[in-house]
């Protein structure tokens, strides 16, 4: 008789990234579609504008799904033209959830 048991397979670990997104990014929805394009992506984490004009945003989930907002954060709602982003490594933490940040 064989022996046919098969080792569960496992997502990947989560990474976690903090992105900064330059250019005219602020009062073209970019937080809340940023919001709803994680939802769809299952990233964990939050968006925030900055008082200098950047969105910031922490992204946390599967490699792949991080690495997809990063993509979308490239170019960002249609209303948005981005300049430059800067992408960090970030410890995972764990975070559930998406949510928009208040303002610094």
């Amino acid at each position: 008789m064989s022996d046919d048991r098969r080792i569960p397979t496992t997502s990947a670990d989560p990474v976690a990234r903090r992105v900064l997104v330059d250019g005219r990014v602020q009062g073209v929805f970019f937080r809340e579609t940023c919001r709803r394009e994680a939802g769809a992506h299952g990233v964990a984490g939050w968006v925030r504008n900055r008082a200098d004009g950047r969105v910031e945003a922490v992204f946390e989930g599967t490699p792949e799904a991080v690495e997809a907002m990063i993509a979308w954060c490239r170019s960002g709602p249609p209303q948005a033209h981005v300049d430059a982003i800067e992408v960090n490594e970030e410890p995972s933490t764990g975070v559930v959830g998406f949510r928009v940040a208040p303002s610094i």
